[in-house]
């Protein structure tokens, strides 16, 4: 045998004797603890009803353990008693423990050395923990052992997406329901929200979207809400959705409470999923309106000095503002919640906007349905909105069969895939502008027509429509709006009697 090959052979030796001096380790668990429940439930089946709602068989690690568990579960819910006399027939041919101790003598002994029904909670949530960071290992492992076996079609981008996803699944799976409400802590839930919203300015149960009619008519932006923002191209549906998010990010108020905690005053963190624009086109969008500067003198560099110090000013101001854009195209419906989850982990989140929907993909594959794509997608966004009690914009394309109409007005049914996106929203509105028709039509200059035109342009110019064609909550009708479209921007529309005011 060679050098080489001595020292070869010396350090594979050394190796292993140092592998064999490293203690196993085993997954976290406290069979103390299991044992300490199951001996509480069997003695008191109330102990049951203390981790039901948040224990499942699975996050036992002796899988006897978990037997005993599903089985006195399954007696107790079908309203028969769980004791060691009424579980031993399930478990008669089970293998025995030991020589000397069966499984029917060990449901004995579990009762015997029961703890109190008052410390079952703690054992219970002791066990989930333990269950929790066994699943964590889980995913590390299998993301240690893709990475270096993942196949060649599989990019590092899909494996941290993946990762990412179970991550965010094993995080939410604790955010169990409170169960039955009693009724009395229903309507003091709602007196506090009336409270609130006679002390808010504008008197509004939601979050203000900066205009007042609008405002009036919906009561703000409700949480839970899934909102649907539809219109056709040119109509103003992102600048509308953009307006509304920059006034809720820029009315941003938090106080910091007595256990350390930060609560929303006023406003509201507002994440923006930008599927078809970049963020800085959305940004000069911004910038423009806030600025008054027309975005396409701001893209084209067509503006003064004096000009260009008050967009630095005003983007000063605005790199203050809680609003956080993502730009990403075709993602899923899972992982738009997945990063919803991540932001409001992180930042906090007040409203979340969605432009636009059928840009989301759902999970089915390509070729599938797409009015099943369109109902998932839906559906998933409805669950957000109430699992992380925020309202959600979601803007939509609407039909062409609206341009085959005399009157351009859309209604619900110009909704494409309409069934889903109408049953699940919460409220339903379209942006209307008829001055982009009417000027589609201009006739020649110096004909009878055009006269009629110029009236007509006169009266409709710098105007814009919401109707609101679903409201679960409210009224339906229609909002007028001003819009000034060098600006991208809307605005309260003035009525007669202050412009008569103004003008005196």
């Amino acid at each position: 045998m060679t050098k080489n090959a001595l020292q070869v052979s010396d350090r594979l030796a050394a190796l292993s004797a140092a592998d064999a001096a490293i203690p196993f380790r085993q997954a976290p668990h406290n069979l103390e603890a299991e044992q300490a429940l199951l001996g509480a439930i069997l003695v008191n089946n109330e102990a049951m009803d203390r981790v039901s709602s948040f224990l499942d068989p699975h996050h036992f690690y002796d899988p006897l353990h978990q037997q005993i568990y599903e089985i006195a579960g399954k007696l107790i819910h079908a309203g028969k008693q769980a004791t060691p006399i009424t579980l031993r027939t399930f478990f008669e041919t089970a293998e025995p423990i030991s020589p000397t101790l069966t499984v029917p003598q060990y449901l004995g002994t579990l009762a015997a050395h029961a703890t109190t029904i008052i410390n079952a909670e703690d054992y219970g949530r002791t066990v989930y923990d333990l269950a929790t960071r066994r699943a964590l290992i889980i995913i590390g492992e299998d993301l240690v052992n893709n990475a270096y076996d993942s196949p060649v079609d599989l990019s590092p981008r899909a494996q941290i997406e993946e990762a990412e996803t179970r991550l965010y699944d094993l995080a939410e799976q604790r955010k169990y329901g409170s169960g039955f409400l009693g009724f009395s802590d229903a309507l003091s839930t709602a007196i506090e929200m009336a409270a609130a919203a006679y002390e808010r300015d504008g008197h509004l149960s939601g979050l203000s979207t900066g205009l007042v009619d609008l405002d009036s008519k919906l009561g703000g932006l409700q949480s839970s809400d899934l909102i649907i923002l539809a219109g056709r191209p040119s109509m103003g549906k992102t600048a509308l959705a953009t307006n509304i998010a920059y006034n809720i990010a820029k009315a941003y108020r938090a106080e910091q409470q007595s256990d350390g905690t930060m609560k929303t005053v006023d406003g509201a963190v507002v994440g923006f999923f930008s599927l078809e624009m970049s963020a800085e086109q959305l940004a000069t969008r911004i910038l423009s309106e806030q600025s008054e500067i027309a975005s396409e003198k701001i893209r084209r560099g067509m503006i003064t000095e004096q000009e260009f110090r008050k967009l630095v000013e005003v983007s000063q101001e605005m790199g203050r503002i809680p609003l956080y854009i993502d730009q990403t195209g075709g993602i899923s419906i899972a992982q738009l919640a997945a990063r919803a989850r991540k932001l409001k982990r992180q930042k906090g989140l007040g409203l979340l906007v969605v432009d636009y929907l059928q840009l989301l993909t759902g999970s089915s594959k390509r070729g599938d349905n797409r009015v099943q794509e369109i109902t998932e997608i839906t559906t998933g966004l409805k669950a957000l909105a109430k699992e992380l009690a925020v309202p959600i914009i979601a803007l939509s394309q609407l039909s062409r069969q609206v341009e085959q109409r005399d009157d351009k007005r859309p209604q619900l049914s110009d909704l494409r895939e309409s069934g889903s996106i109408e049953q699940d929203a919460d409220v339903v509105m379209f942006v209307f502008r008829e001055e982009y028709y009417v000027e589609r039509l201009k006739p020649s200059e110096g004909t009878a027509e055009f006269g009629e035109w110029m009236a007509k342009m006169q009266q409709v110019s710098g105007k814009a429509e919401v109707i609101i064609g679903k409201q679960r909550h409210g009224p339906v009708g229609t909002v007028a709006l001003a819009f000034e479209s060098q600006l991208t921007r809307f605005g309260n529309l003035a009525r007669e009697y202050q412009v008569a005011t103004y003008g005196e």
